[in-house]
């Protein structure tokens, strides 16, 4: 059988999408229940972080456990890839000794690469492209809050990063709108916003964007690795900030999501991120079920 890997979100389809996003809500429901879920009993997870991490660390960590496996976390001090070894050599090496590994680092390249020479699969934790178990996170809690997000509009504020791109993709996938509103020479990816261009629309207004939108998300506008950039990213995006005079622009129902950590007062005002309307708790615990959903789609 093929190793499946999953490296970014159009490695599924659109029915795998729906069903590890209902999978996760059960597993959620089942974990709130006491109900042990043992389905990857004596499975080990390898954790490769090259960027450091609170919640794609204690998510992956956790959810192996819960689900009955063992994870062991990597960091650059603790493998030969912090002394030169090449990466087709580690992962020769890593998938030799685990089940699957999971991998945050920054060169979306060298997961591609990780995973071309892994013999088990190979989950994307965060590169410098895209995100994509956050939008696996980001879809459950939507799906809870207000069902299938087929059709709806969302709204991104802010960096054309790799959270946007995650969200291109998804929008591809899921198939809603996304309204991207961002300054110039922060746009998105250019290929992929080629290969969602049906689902995607640019904005420079983030009133515009935000208009009638069902769902409004954004991220920090400096991401790790640009904390030299701060200061003229801060000029660049003045305007950006997600307020709640922006939030009483879309629908009277709509959410507001942000990955985190957050800025207060930057990409999103207090005011905003500690609403009702605001379900960055719920998405950031969700990290842990979609998680293991992901995991035992991969290996089960």
């Amino acid at each position: 059988m093929m190793t499946r890997h999953f490296l970014s979100l159009p490695d599924l389809s659109a029915d795998e999408f729906r069903a590890i996003i209902q999978r996760a809500g059960e597993l959620k429901r089942l974990q709130q229940q006491g109900e042990i879920v043992e389905t990857l009993k004596h499975k080990v997870l390898g954790m490769v972080f090259e960027k450091s991490s609170t919640r794609t660390r204690v998510s992956f960590e956790a959810g192996m456990t819960q689900l009955g496996g063992a994870a062991i976390f990597l960091s650059p001090r603790d493998t030969q890839l912090g002394r030169g070894e090449p990466i087709e050599d580690t992962a020769r090496v890593l998938s030799r000794m685990v089940d699957c590994i999971m991998i945050r680092t920054f060169e979306h390249e060298k997961v591609e690469r990780f995973a071309r020479h892994s013999r088990v699969p190979v989950i994307n934790g965060l590169t410098d492209l895209v995100h994509p178990c956050q939008l696996l996170a980001d879809m459950q809690t939507w799906f809870e809050r207000r069902g299938d997000i087929r059709g709806k509009t969302v709204a991104w504020i802010g960096d054309g990063n790799n959270m946007c791109h995650s969200y291109m993709n998804a929008a591809k996938l899921l198939d809603f709108r996304l309204h991207i509103a961002c300054p110039e020479g922060y746009d998105p990816d250019e290929q992929i916003l080629a290969s969602t261009k049906d689902h995607c629309r640019i904005f420079r207004d983030p009133a515009q964007a935000a208009t009638g939108a069902n769902l409004i998300a954004t991220d920090v506008w400096a991401s790790m690795g640009q904390e030299e950039e701060q200061k003229q990213r801060q000029r660049d995006f003045a305007g950006y900030e997600v307020t709640a005079a922006l939030m009483s622009l879309a629908a009277p129902d709509a959410l507001f999501m942000h990955c985190l950590p957050a800025h207060r007062g930057e990409e999103v005002s207090a005011e905003v991120i500690d609403a009702d309307d605001s379900v960055v708790w719920e998405e950031a615990e969700n990290r842990l079920h979609a998680q293991k959903a992901l995991l035992e789609f991969l290996l089960t």
